[in-house]
């Protein structure tokens, strides 16, 4: 099968902001230290209320707050804090957040805010891939079995209005892509990004288009934090491609 850029195509926004030579040194050298998978212990968070904390950091307060909170256990994600909003909020791992050199990478910690759309379609991709890892699936094994369950419709195509919050200062995106910017990302599939206008001369829009898994990814930048402060312009730049 052709190796794709990631596991699923959020991984594949993290390589846009590396791109270059320095992309590929990074990428080798990540690559040499995580080559299998760490003992299983080293991938979860042995304080419960940090990962809830951390994963509530992808969004304002005003959302987080009243989300649904999974947190990582051995064989996958758990519902740790029943929200009422309809938002589901995650710390996601190497192997679905992070580029691929980094998919072993055990130090991985993306928050990640999603919407009810977005959690009954995207999330339920996401929860998959972690299972699979965690059951120590290759990235290769993971790709092969992802492809056959979007192909077989195992996995459901995403609800109009999907889209995720990832807007937390807090967290580590590996050693490739160390700290993403805070951005949204809106999730649709199989469409044309050519209809947002992305990835062209002066569009604040980025879109990857992952033809495995049918799923067209959105990313647009924010001005502030989930806290409230503001992105420095150095650290907004950093969404497009060099």
């Amino acid at each position: 099968m052709h190796k794709k850029i990631s596991a699923i195509a959020i991984k594949g926004f993290s390589l846009l902001l590396v791109l270059g030579a320095a992309y590929q040194a990074v990428a080798q050298a990540a690559a040499t230290l995580y080559p299998k998978m760490a003992p299983i212990e080293q991938y979860l968070m042995a304080d419960r209320n940090a990962e809830i904390s951390l994963a509530r950091s992808a969004a304002p307060e005003s959302i987080s707050r009243d989300a649904d909170v999974m947190v990582l256990g051995r064989h996958g994600f758990e519902t740790a804090v029943k929200g009422k909003n309809g938002f589901v909020c995650i710390v996601g791992r190497g192997w679905s957040a992070a580029a691929d050199p980094d998919y072993w990478n055990p130090k991985v910690r993306v928050p990640m805010c999603v919407n009810t759309p977005a959690a009954r379609t995207y999330l339920l991709g996401i929860i998959k891939i972690n299972e699979l890892a965690l059951a120590g699936r290759t990235l290769d094994q993971v790709n092969q079995a992802m492809g056959a369950a979007v192909a077989k419709k195992e996995l459901p195509a995403m609800e109009p209005g999907a889209m995720c919050y990832m807007m937390g200062k807090q967290g580590y995106g590996g050693d490739v892509a160390p700290h993403w910017p805070a951005h949204l990302m809106f999730f649709y599939s199989d469409t044309d990004p050519a209809i947002w206008g992305a990835n062209l001369p002066g569009s604040p829009v980025v879109a990857i288009a992952d033809p495995l898994y049918h799923l067209t990814q959105f990313v647009i930048p924010t001005q502030k934090w989930a806290d409230g402060t503001e992105v420095q312009a150095t650290e907004a730049h950093k969404m497009k491609a060099d």
